[in-house]
């Protein structure tokens, strides 16, 4: 495959190829945390951090369990409470940012079911209400938006297949596919690869490189950066709440001793399992709650 980090720019200025003198156009930042707390009531579970994602970055946020890694994209979408600090998206304050459809989030469930059997069209067309009145029929121009994002996660032929049906790696597809309908410029993603087979885990970053090549920013939450080298420009480690390294992808280390071998080891984070009846009640990390477009989970 491709290294899709040739076709995504990563930290620093992009040069402006073309005619006449070059110019190094200054980065531009879709989400950045100044001096940002966050948690749960008072208890905060993200300490005083400083975090900017620019455009076109495929970033991931790597951590141990309990390290706070989810938390800080809750906090970033509105699903936990900010505790102090400021954070803007496209340059806007988060409590004032009102275009949500702009950021897709993907979150980390191992199945996509409901007690009302769903397709996979059904599902990914949900993705189209952000875009559209809540009442409103889709449009040509919504159905051919869904078929795209279908498409570009080569489910095209299971459009009218039950997705309780497919597997965890198609169903993680399928939640991809919705959050792309809504034609977002940033993805936010939630273990990805979490109990996804090997196979599933190629075909998921042939579809991330896909992504890319559209000029989408990724915001990747993951506990094996491994089956996502290929496509990463930049890593960022969370320790008790707080980032303790930020490097970019190309540093990534070679042979064993880096610092980052705590993050290439598989497996997936125990802290990510899926919502359902068997959980603890009130767990803030992986219960559904409002606050983007609703619960973002299907079938919890």
């Amino acid at each position: 495959m491709t290294d899709a980090r040739a076709t995504a720019a990563g930290p620093g200025p992009v040069i402006a190829a073309g005619p006449g003198p070059v110019i190094a156009a200054e980065p531009s930042p879709v989400i950045t945390l100044h001096r940002v707390s966050i948690g749960y009531g008072a208890r905060p579970a993200v300490h005083d951090v400083d975090l900017r994602v620019d455009r076109h970055e495929i970033l991931a946020l790597v951590g141990p369990n309990g390290s706070g890694k989810t938390t800080l994209v809750r906090g970033v979408l509105g699903l936990a409470r900010i505790l102090s600090g400021e954070i803007a998206l496209f340059g806007i304050d988060a409590g004032s940012f009102r275009q949500r459809y702009r950021i897709g989030y993907v979150p980390q469930r191992h199945t996509v079911g409901g007690a009302v059997p769903s397709t996979v069209w059904e599902v990914v067309s949900t993705g189209r209400l952000p875009r559209r009145r809540w009442s409103a029929r889709l449009t040509r121009a919504d159905r051919e938006t869904v078929a795209e994002a279908i498409a570009t996660v080569d489910l095209s032929d299971r459009c009218h297949t039950p997705v309780a049906s497919l597997s965890g790696g198609q169903q993680r597809r399928v939640l991809i596919a919705r959050a792309l309908a809504a034609q977002p410029e940033v993805m936010i993603m939630d273990e990805p690869t979490a109990g996804v087979d090997t196979a599933g885990q190629e075909r998921l970053t042939s579809t991330l490189a896909a992504l890319i090549t559209r000029g989408l920013t990724l915001l990747i939450v993951t506990h094996d950066i491994r089956p996502l080298t290929p496509v990463l420009t930049r890593v960022v480690a969370m320790e008790d709440g707080r980032i303790v390294l930020d490097t970019p992808a190309r540093r990534l280390p070679g042979s064993a001793g880096g610092a980052l071998d705590r993050y290439l080891a598989p497996g997936a984070d125990p802290g990510h399992e899926p919502a359902g009846p068997r959980e603890r009640p009130g767990d803030p990390e992986r219960d559904g709650q409002p606050g983007w477009f609703g619960n973002p989970g299907l079938g919890t």
